[in-house]
């Protein structure tokens, strides 16, 4: 148990950005999910809209530093391979 004024309130602190990284974190996944799902699906259109979701809500996670900017751009490159590379 915390001691101090500036522990208790650090504590209660972890708790509300622990809270908001996990429901950040939790959309992100969702959203990778329908990237992958419009990717294999036939319209280009709703695969580049799901893509342009997925990559600012991972610049928005960046900025409040849910996740690394590197995993970021890791990510982005990845579907951005999978949505916006040629088609064979």
């Amino acid at each position: 148990m915390a001691n101090t004024k500036s522990a208790i309130k650090a504590a209660r602190k972890s708790l509300r950005n622990a809270a908001r990284n996990q429901a950040t974190k939790t959309r992100l996944k969702s959203l990778a999910k329908s990237v992958q799902k419009a990717a294999a699906g036939s319209d280009p259109e709703a695969a580049r809209a799901a893509a342009i979701a997925y990559s600012s809500a991972l610049d928005k996670a960046v900025k409040s530093q849910v996740i690394h900017r590197n995993a970021a751009s890791h990510h982005k490159s990845q579907y951005a391979k999978l949505i916006f590379a040629p088609k064979k």
